[in-house]
């Protein structure tokens, strides 16, 4: 019983993935050109025709119309249904890790914990989708993304822990976000070309959600955004795709870090501390 509900519970966090996607594919186009993502409703960039309601259906629609604008039969990027995917297949993934596990008996307090704790980790994955493509494309980590998530990681992980009374999650949130905050802000005062204010401002969120989990996490994703980063940076450099003092956003690196850090983190800090004798 307990299997199939989270079998449920992860099928629909997908499809609730895919319709976010299809809201981050509007993000990304329009916030990083200071366009309101309510208003006006989506529309065909060419022709100007709104999207029907049944044309904005993930992925299926822009199969069914072949990746075309239905109008005036304009190329539709196949980049909307990627991301409309990618999205779908990334709440599934989190849902897989956070869902809150049954127990007999249900303890009411912990399942709402665990729920909202399992918000938190998927308002995080629907930002990193948006962030990661807004800085791949534009070099930008936009604020209007950025600075609110401050407010609602904070309050979600927050009121996720002290449901259980687990003060200690959220003193090492706090800390694990001043930590990646200060640390950023040291290597761009060492290297100011190497880093941006916006990568600064993006690590403090990042280390509040890896704090939480504690310091194993918090090590492995600081540390994994500059290997996988540094790793990329030889891959472009040796197939002379960049010069040596050409750059490349960070953002997305930092992203893909915090989420190693955040499946893989404990095992890894585990495996370690055993490797060196110190578990």
């Amino acid at each position: 019983m307990i299997e199939t509900s989270l079998l449920f519970a992860t099928v629909l966090a997908a499809g609730f993935g895919l319709l976010i996607g299809s809201f981050l594919n509007v993000v990304v186009y329009r916030v990083p050109n200071g366009m309101s993502v309510a208003t006006p409703p989506s529309a065909c960039p060419t022709c100007h025709s709104e999207i029907r309601s049944y044309d904005n259906v993930p992925v299926l629609s822009w199969l069914v119309l072949r990746g075309k604008c239905r109008d005036c039969r304009t190329p539709i990027s196949a980049r909307y249904p990627i991301v409309e995917l990618l999205t779908g297949v990334f709440f599934l993934v989190v849902a897989l890790q956070f869902w809150p596990r049954l127990t007999v008996p249900i303890e009411a307090t912990r399942l709402v914990s665990d729920a909202i704790g399992l918000v938190a980790f998927l308002y995080l994955a629907a930002v990193s989708v948006a962030l990661a493509i807004i800085d791949a494309e534009h070099q930008r980590l936009p604020d209007r993304i950025v600075l609110p998530s401050y407010a609602v990681g904070f309050a979600l992980l927050t009121t996720s822990s002290l449901l259980v009374g687990d003060w200690t999650s959220v003193v090492h949130s706090l800390i694990g976000g001043a930590a990646l905050f200060v640390f950023y802000f040291a290597v761009a005062f060492v290297h100011p070309a190497g880093m941006a204010f916006g990568d600064i401002k993006l690590a403090g969120v990042l280390g509040l959600y890896l704090g939480s989990l504690g310091w194993g996490p918090l090590l492995v994703g600081a540390f994994a955004a500059f290997l996988v980063g540094g790793l990329y940076s030889v891959a472009l450099l040796a197939t002379k795709r960049i010069g040596r003092k050409g750059g490349i956003p960070f953002g997305p690196w930092m992203l893909a870090g915090a989420w190693i850090g955040i499946f893989f983190g404990p095992s890894l800090w585990t495996g370690y501390l055993t490797l060196f004798g110190l578990a």
